[in-house]
């Protein structure tokens, strides 16, 4: 499948009908309305939003944004997703070659991301990307007001 790559503003129609629907796949606790305030907050923040198209419609999508750390700068993936019907067809491949280029031409020094502990099929296509497991992430729930 030839496909294009595209970054996708907030004001951008795409926003709603091309990306809202896979990031809202991969987090289905957020409405749509919830998704647009967060890509507008994010996209302000520096998250990009790049919308991989195929045979006329979109078929991944990659939130990411370039940071400056203490260990270096590099790309930070939020999220990554390929619509279901397309998985393991290349298409999280190129995407993320695409990120990578993109991660070269920026300066950074590597590209970082998380992933649900229980997402092992996610697990076996960064493995295979040559992706290796560097830190845990831990997490804090402040919504209990505790």
């Amino acid at each position: 499948m030839e496909l294009t790559m595209t970054d996708i503003a907030p004001a951008d129609p795409a926003m709603a009908s091309d990306v809202a629907p896979l990031i809202r796949a991969l987090r289905p606790g957020l409405t749509q309305a919830g998704f647009m305030e967060f890509a507008a907050e994010a996209h302000a923040q520096g998250l990009v939003f790049t919308a991989a198209h195929g045979d006329g419609r979109c078929v991944a999508v990659a939130a990411h944004r370039v940071l400056a750390t203490s260990r270096g700068r590099l790309l930070f993936v939020d999220d990554l997703v390929t619509a279901p019907g397309v998985r393991s067809g290349g298409i999280g491949t190129r995407l993320m070659s695409e990120l990578e280029e993109r991660a070269r031409r920026a300066g950074c020094t590597r590209i970082e991301l998380d992933s649900g502990v229980s997402n092992h099929g996610a697990h076996r296509f960064y493995h295979a990307g040559r992706m290796a497991i560097v830190a845990l992430h831990f997490a804090r729930d402040l919504s209990d007001g505790r």
